[in-house]
């Protein structure tokens, strides 16, 4: 679970280090993105930067990514500099309120990125607000969360999640927040049962590697399978893109 002593976050990264061995799974949240990614990149709750390594592979003009976890942000920092020798990528400490005068000094980007993030932000609206603001005009918001409240478990307990979403709870506030909306989609439907048999009937607290890997290699390609022909009616996740309207 996140904890914090007055402004030192410090982030257990249960989800992160497991999501470490789902390359297939990344793939497929980063195939989804790719048509609405632009080339000023911001990247909110880095972690150590395995995403931020599918991104920095579109040879962006740069890359801000943003960690507020202690823990984290140096693994983020020494992680750049390994798989970014072009230097294209900047690891920030803080939030995205900490760190909005910064990034607009480098420039304004054209595409925001949560995954797997803004469901720990407790005022999501006022982040959303912040997004818009920072963005230019036709630049995109980027957001993987939980979806279903009814999926709320004891592994979201854990990790310190303020929620799960609704996909048409996610679209009202990105509307509200001055989006229009690209896309909105359920995303994994296969991994609802697993999901609800760990977290909601056994209360697990654990995210088991080998566990993660297993379906990462057998059921993630069916899924993307499936997801690519019949639009899933319910998902373990949802995926959304916004634009920011060009005035």
């Amino acid at each position: 679970m996140p904890t914090s002593i007055g402004q030192q976050w410090s982030y257990a990264g249960l989800e992160l280090e497991s999501m470490a061995f789902a390359m297939n799974y990344r793939r497929w949240i980063f195939d989804v993105f790719q048509p609405f990614l632009g080339k000023r990149i911001v990247e909110v709750g880095a972690g150590s930067g395995s995403f931020s390594e599918l991104l920095l592979a579109t040879r962006p003009e740069w890359l801000d990514a943003i960690e507020p976890s202690a823990n984290l942000y140096p693994l983020l920092a020494e992680n750049l500099q390994s798989i970014d020798p072009g230097h294209l990528g900047h690891a920030h400490r803080g939030t995205l309120t900490d760190t909005v005068e910064s990034i607009r000094k480098t420039g304004v980007p054209d595409s925001v990125i949560y995954v797997n993030v803004l469901e720990h932000i407790e005022d999501d609206a006022a982040e959303l607000r912040t997004i818009h603001s920072l963005l230019q005009p036709g630049g995109h918001v980027l957001i993987f969360s939980p979806a279903h409240p009814w999926l709320m478990g004891s592994m979201d307990h854990e990790l310190g999640h303020h929620r799960r979403y609704s996909m048409a709870d996610l679209v009202r506030k990105c509307k509200t927040a001055g989006f229009t909306i690209r896309l909105a989609s359920y995303f994994d439907m296969l991994g609802i049962v697993p999901w609800w048999v760990k977290y909601i009937v056994l209360r697990s607290r654990t995210m088991e590697p080998a566990a993660v890997r297993f379906y990462d290699r057998y059921a993630v390609p069916v899924s993307q399978l499936l997801e690519s022909v019949i639009r899933p009616p319910m998902g373990r996740n949802v995926i959304l893109v916004g634009r920011k309207v060009a005035s």
